[in-house]
């Protein structure tokens, strides 16, 4: 929820701050994700939506606005969900080539039509 009323011209950003702190689980980091009817209705997207788990400060999201109008959020309004997902660190091994696959270096739709 957003602590405080906040105007965002179109093409513009912001950070609007929820006045929430949190203390995420041990092993576990916080995505801000965006809400799906702002983005649906008013081009709203969310960005830097990573929460570390040792971070205690004022959750802040930053907002995009893509739309071609202004956007007006007011205090309380919902602006984002927050997902708590577990980490995951493995072992990293640097090798000189990777094994070939069906898909190889094809990406951006290369894998149908749609």
């Amino acid at each position: 929820y957003s602590a405080y009323d906040c105007v965002i011209p179109p093409m513009e950003k912001a950070v609007v701050k929820t006045d929430i702190q949190i203390a995420l689980p041990s092993g576990c980091y916080g995505r801000v994700a965006p809400r799906s009817g702002l983005a649906a209705k008013y081009f709203i997207d969310v960005g830097a939506g990573v929460i570390d788990e040792d971070y205690r400060g004022n959750v802040g999201v930053v907002l995009f606005n893509f739309g071609k109008e202004t956007f007006e959020v007011k205090k309380g309004d919902r602006i984002a969900q927050l997902i708590c997902e577990r980490i995951c660190y493995p072992e990293l091994e640097e090798v000189e080539a990777l094994d070939d696959t069906e898909r190889g270096e094809g990406g951006f739709g290369s894998t149908g039509k749609n």
